[in-house]
């Protein structure tokens, strides 16, 4: 490809009438500053592959090659174009490799760092610049480090501190703060992350942002706000992005309440709305049970990206409001907005959870013909699980035999629940010896095998599952609920007696069942999987996390006050009908968030229509 187009004004600048083609060596120093200054004003300028292609013809002609500045500025300028190759080979091509210095081997490391698939590329250069013998400058190690976080390469990034600290740049507060992201990328960096953040002696804003980014992207919620907490306490400033960061972990926790406050606080403290902000905002009031005040942030949104449309659709989604999402993504298009592959995960979701099975059908055939989407295993996951709530477990099956990509895992776990939901027992018992012969060591795969001999009443063989777990040494996740009151989380499992209200919650409890039984509920006992009596039974039932946590609420908020709570497994149907009971009886409305959805239990009746 010929590049020949330079703006003339660009080239005049550098009065070509006065530039001689000798090389450096022969020009005085006073000629050599009054060339190159004009040179680099134009790289730092130059802004398309044409000028920069006529640029290099220059410096050639100007014997400017070995001259480390210049090529310092004319790597840094092809990297703004998306051209690092193109600079390198210019800059390889130099003879004397004494021209090369830290600057230069900085601007390249950085090049790399910050390309999205060039990222080993910047520990090969690093590599080399000390196979030249050069020693790294301070500017060098911060996008070291980001490369090593791009990579999640924890060994790499241990090596790379032992350098720093060889080098004498452990006590920079730019290089501890990237060693603070780069072990929060990494996993099982957290630990080594924490100590550094302990022992670094001043923390400014950057440092704290770090990590809490990195407990909220591990999951580590708790860690997240309580870091949060103390940055407040130090009394530092947070910006945007940690904001985001908190606000993803109240997304976690389920903690509307703390996601009210910073709401408040982000416009008490004037924090900068970006759109990343305004979309976590969203994000979090959809997934924390306030889908309508998502909405109406989202209305009130002056730039919306996609992100933001996606957000608003997988909330009504998961709030059973599935035409409400059919109709916001008909008006997204309507926009001119282009929907994405995961605008299309959160319409087939909210399809799947409202029971709109021709309307996600059409969707999923859309999605490809229209939008020329190639459908991922969510997206094949999303219709497998729509026609499996349906009650269509045959045509669910067909799908998934037809598929052109191999099903995962998950995929055969959601036709086994419905096997199991519509009596497709002997269906679901050959899907999951199968699944456990693939994954021998993923203890769903034998909780489900577990449930369905349950459904069967085959005690012996759901003994023998249990055996076998025990044996491999694979544990149940235990059903856990939590609810948040003033700011704490309190966290409800099954035979944990730790609470200090314990005993003020088993008489709540108790006090519950009575009042249900007299308003005509009958607890649901063959959602116990145990070979024992009625009796057993029912006050098994009545210890479910979900209702332990209901009980605390009623103890603990005031009379007639909503009450939520979080779920980590798919809510039981015993305790489904046991909460629309609860919310009538007590006049309260409970907003309970599962695994995969909301319900909104109002006197007596939930917001999914019993189809969950």
């Amino acid at each position: 490809m010929r590049f020949s187009y330079l703006k003339p004004r660009l080239l005049h600048s550098i009065n070509t009438s006065k530039l001689k083609t000798t090389t450096l060596h022969h020009q005085s120093n006073m000629n050599h500053r009054a060339v190159e200054q004009p040179c680099l004003d134009i790289l730092q300028a130059c802004n398309t592959l044409p000028k920069l292609a006529q640029l290099h013809t220059h410096i050639i002609k100007l014997g400017f090659q070995n001259n480390p500045l210049v090529l310092t500025k004319f790597t840094s300028a092809s990297s703004n174009l998306d051209a690092i190759p193109y600079a390198m080979s210019l800059v390889f091509s130099v003879e004397d490799a004494r021209v090369y210095d830290a600057f230069l081997f900085s601007t390249i490391i950085r090049a790399y760092a910050e390309s999205s698939q060039s990222k080993h590329n910047a520990i090969f250069y690093y590599n080399l610049m000390l196979g030249y013998g050069i020693s790294p400058n301070k500017y060098a190690f911060p996008f070291v480090l980001k490369a090593c976080a791009g990579l999640r390469d924890l060994n790499l990034g241990k090596a790379v501190h032992g350098s720093l600290v060889k080098f004498g740049f452990d006590d920079d507060i730019f290089v501890q703060n990237t060693m603070v992201h780069m072990y929060c990328c990494c996993s099982g960096g957290m630990e080594f992350a924490r100590k550094l953040f302990d022992e670094m002696p001043k923390l400014d804003p950057v440092t704290w942002t770090a990590m809490i980014g990195g407990y909220a992207r591990l999951g580590q919620s708790a860690g997240a706000v309580g870091l949060f907490r103390k940055m407040q306490i130090a009394g530092v400033c947070p910006d945007d992005v940690t904001m985001v960061s908190v606000l993803s972990a109240c997304t976690d926790l389920g903690a509307l309440e703390l996601g009210k406050w910073i709401e408040s606080y982000i416009e008490k403290e004037r924090v900068l709305k970006t759109v990343e902000l305004s979309n976590a905002l969203v994000d979090m009031f959809a997934k924390c049970g306030d889908v309508d005040k998502a909405l109406g942030l989202f209305r009130n949104m002056s730039k919306r990206t996609i992100v933001s449309w996606t957000s608003v659709i997988v909330g009504l989604a998961m709030h059973g409001r599935g035409l409400e999402a059919v109709s916001l993504f008909e008006e997204m298009k309507a926009s001119g907005m282009v929907p994405e592959d995961i605008a299309f995960i959160g319409l087939l979701s909210a399809c799947s959870h409202s029971g709109l099975v021709e309307r996600g059908r059409q969707y999923f055939s859309e999605m490809t013909r229209q939008f020329g989407i190639v459908p991922k295993i969510e997206h094949y996951g999303c219709m497998v699980d729509l026609l499996s709530r349906a009650g269509l477990v045959t045509e669910a099956l067909e799908f998934v035999e037809r598929m052109p990509i191999e099903p995962n895992p998950i995929i055969w776990r959601t036709l086994i629940s419905a096997c199991r939901v519509h009596g497709e027992l002997k269906l679901g018992e050959s899907i999951s010896k199968q699944l456990i012969r693939n994954e021998p060591m993923h203890e769903s795969n034998y909780v489900l095998l577990s449930n369905i001999y349950g459904k069967m009443l085959d005690w012996e063989k759901k003994s023998k599952i249990r055996v076998a777990m025990g044996k491999k040494g694979i544990q149940k996740v235990p059903g856990s609920t939590m609810i948040e009151l003033d700011n704490e989380i309190h966290e409800f499992i099954v035979g944990d007696r730790s609470h200090n209200q314990y005993n003020e919650i088993i008489k709540m409890v108790n006090e519950m069942g009575r009042e249900m039984k007299r308003a005509g509920y009958a607890p649901t006992t063959t959602e116990v999987f145990l070979d024992i009596d009625e009796e057993d039974k029912e006050d098994a039932l009545s210890r479910h996390s979900e209702k332990l946590a209901i009980a605390f609420a009623l103890l603990n908020t005031p009379p007639g006050s909503p009450i939520r709570i979080t779920k980590n497994l798919r809510v039981c149907g015993d305790c489904h009908s046991a909460s629309k009971f609860i919310s009538k009886i007590y006049n309260r409305e409970i907003v309970m968030r599962d695994r995969s959805r909301f319900h909104h239990f109002r006197d007596g009746q939930c917001s999914c229509g019993d189809f969950w």
